[in-house]
């Protein structure tokens, strides 16, 4: 390649990095998102690499080179004549959920007949939807409806909370909206974790949630929020609801234990929750002053280009500042380049 060819490269490059950094923080779809498709529409396999060690759940499906690795699904959060911002809408986060399954091949490439499916929201925290602290309910409902029309034999709902659980599962109204759609929602029982060697560098021995260990499929439900330690708490960071035992230890060393985690459980499928996001003052929140509405959801294949992604759109965070993304490409579990994946961008309203 020529040095001006190369320079043209790296000039779109950056253009196309830049405009979907854009998607995400102006929270609609920007007019000029519609060239967004035009330069994404490059396609690329990722090979899925040998299951490395016998510990490992790995619930992905094969790479299909005729569908997205990534997507963004938004309503608009633009004001409107009035001059105020639309507000938020029950029915809302569903519709994403499914636009966004549609744009990846629908929930029939991830879900087959009979499959056991265990979605993996963030109940850490005894708080309401509105304080995005956790998952939001009906985006979790609306994916337990996708996986029944997919065929699924059960589906569970579950988390290792970090407040009192039954709290946090009813307060955070995912325990009601799961249910209403036939989910087993099943609470931490300090009787229903195994020990298992996850064959990290940091983490070794450590108790398992039995049901993650029991999964056909697994889906990875995280909500965008800062975090004091890592500088936001994404997908991979969701993983820590998986463990029993002191967690509180795997922060001393905690880029290398997400790393750990990302390598032992390979989800088949991410649907990032930034319909409300908790941009200061995380994991926690509690402030509604901290929270904005973004009406979005990013979902995808490749976990570490999600949180790669969704770091820099909204604190403006490098895989350099975010140690275990690079640790975890390095591992072979996806790319911090997420400008060089073809994504799928629709604006529902």
């Amino acid at each position: 390649m020529s040095t001006e060819a190369g320079t043209q490269a790296n000039e779109l490059r950056v253009t196309r990095r830049e405009a979907m950094l854009q998607l995400l923080r102006v929270g609609g779809v920007a007019a000029g998102a519609a060239g967004l498709g035009v330069w994404l529409a490059e396609r690329s396999r990722r090979p899925i690499p040998e299951q490395a060690q016998k510990a490992r759940r790995d619930h992905r499906v094969a790479a299909d080179a005729e569908w997205p690795q990534m997507t963004v699904a938004q309503f608009s959060t633009e004001m409107n004549a009035s001059g105020e911002v639309p507000m938020a809408k029950a029915a809302e986060p569903r519709a994403l959920v499914a636009q966004a399954l549609a744009n990846l091949g629908g929930i029939g490439r991830f879900v087959s007949k009979q499959d056991v499916v265990v979605l993996k929201p963030n109940i850490a925290w005894d708080r309401s939807p509105e304080q995005a602290a956790n998952t939001n309910p009906e985006l979790v409902a609306e994916v337990v409806r996708q996986c029944w029309l997919a065929g699924a034999r059960r589906v569970i709902v579950t988390d290792v909370s970090c407040n009192e659980a039954r709290r946090c599962f009813q307060r955070s109204g995912i325990m009601a909206a799961a249910r209403a759609e036939g989910a087993e929602v099943v609470l931490p029982d300090p009787d229903n974790f195994r020990e298992v060697d996850l064959g990290g560098v940091v983490l070794k021995n450590w108790p398992v949630f039995a049901p993650f260990l029991e999964a056909d499929k697994v889906i990875n439900l995280p909500i965008a929020k800062h975090h004091m330690l890592t500088g936001a708490t994404l997908g991979m960071k969701n993983w820590y609801g998986i463990l029993g035992g002191q967690r509180n230890r795997l922060h001393q060393q905690i880029h290398q234990s997400l790393a750990d985690l990302a390598s032992f459980m390979l989800p088949t499928l991410t649907l990032m929750d930034c319909y409300r996001v908790l941009v200061r003052n995380g994991p926690t929140g509690g402030n509604p002053e901290d929270v904005q509405l973004k009406k979005t959801i990013v979902a995808g294949t490749d976990p570490v280009a999600i949180d790669a992604y969704v770091a820099k759109a909204y604190w403006n965070l490098d895989a350099e500042q975010m140690p275990y993304l690079a640790m975890a490409a390095e591992r072979g579990l996806g790319t911090v380049d997420f400008a060089s994946f073809n994504v799928k961008v629709s604006r529902l309203g």
